[in-house]
């Protein structure tokens, strides 16, 4: 007498916060990017590509848009600990984290970083740029607003 018998298996695919985050990031690098072709143009292909002895537009949109992947998981973090997170709420803590990372990033640690590599855009310390500004906080309106709705 032979028992067939059969197993039924259910696979979850749930996404992380953190994943939302990857997503945001990457949006919100491309959309900074696409500002940066258009108005800071040196900086994507000279300065940030020269932190990574690299050189060329191409490698600088590329590094860019990581970053942008690696800073949304960190915008995931923080704004995972909000429970009532709407798209309002997202963007207006996604615009603070944009000033934010400007902050930090863009005016203090870059001219270190590309003085330390000794690359030829080295800018001064601190390094304050309005346009710099505008697009960190386009890409932080644009990670806070993509994350809240995909959560």
């Amino acid at each position: 007498m032979a028992t067939d018998t059969t197993t039924s298996t259910a696979t979850e695919t749930d996404i992380a916060d953190w994943q939302y985050g990857v997503v945001a990031g990457i949006l919100g690098g491309i959309v900074m990017g696409a500002l940066m072709v258009m108005q800071m143009r040196p900086v994507l292909e000279v300065a940030i590509p020269s932190m990574y002895f690299l050189s060329g537009g191409a490698a600088g949109f590329t590094i860019h848009v990581a970053h942008g992947a690696g800073l949304g998981v960190v915008f995931a973090a923080i704004a995972s600990t909000q429970t009532d997170l709407s798209t309002a709420k997202g963007v207006a803590l996604g615009a603070g984290y944009g000033v934010a990372l400007w902050v930090v990033l863009a005016v203090i640690v870059m001219p270190i970083w590309l003085s330390a590599v000794g690359s030829p855009a080295n800018p001064p310390l601190p390094n304050v740029s309005v346009t710099s500004l505008i697009g960190h906080l386009a890409y932080g309106v644009v990670v806070g607003g993509v994350y809240a709705t995909l959560r």
